[in-house]
């Protein structure tokens, strides 16, 4: 899944995707980090997670943004996921 598509669900307009994927970029440009490179992360905690449940890859969503720290609301770099979950696997529910 590439960071840069956009599913377009909610029926939003091609001026909204293209707003979402320049803050993608700019947010990226601004932590120097690549697009491979978070491909590379997201692969790896989907491997990781993959070993205890299994999750709905095709809906995971995956992005850098960033977030003002408390003690003195500088913006950090975060990385962010919406990651469904289908089932837990050695469970027995």
């Amino acid at each position: 899944m590439d960071l840069f598509k956009s599913h377009n669900k909610d029926g939003s307009g091609s001026k909204d995707v293209a707003k979402e994927r320049l803050k993608l970029v700019l947010v990226h440009d601004r932590v120097n980090v690549s697009s491979s490179f978070l491909e590379m992360i997201k692969g790896e905690i989907i491997k990781v997670i993959s070993d205890y449940m299994e999750i709905d890859e095709e809906n995971l969503d995956m992005k850098m943004t960033r977030i003002k720290r408390e003690e003195d609301d500088a913006l950090l770099p975060a990385l962010v996921a919406n990651i469904p979950i289908r089932r837990m696997k050695g469970s027995r529910r």
